[in-house]
């Protein structure tokens, strides 16, 4: 069994790790429409599914 301290060593350097090879990963932002103030919504109720759709992400790594 490993004493604490070393232990503990051990977690923090792979968080180290984990972090210096997040910032290598590319990012992406994705432009988001600005909220919509509740005067510009439709008078109309929605009706449930009606703007809906489907989207497939295919993530690799």
């Amino acid at each position: 069994m490993l004493p604490p301290f070393i232990i503990e060593q051990i977690r923090k350097r792979e968080q180290e790790e984990r972090a210096r090879h997040d910032e290598q990963q590319p990012r992406l932002e994705l432009p988001l429409p600005a909220p919509r103030s509740p005067s510009d919504r439709p008078e109309k109720p929605e009706t449930p599914g009606e703007e809906r759709g489907v989207i497939i992400l295919e993530l690799f790594g």
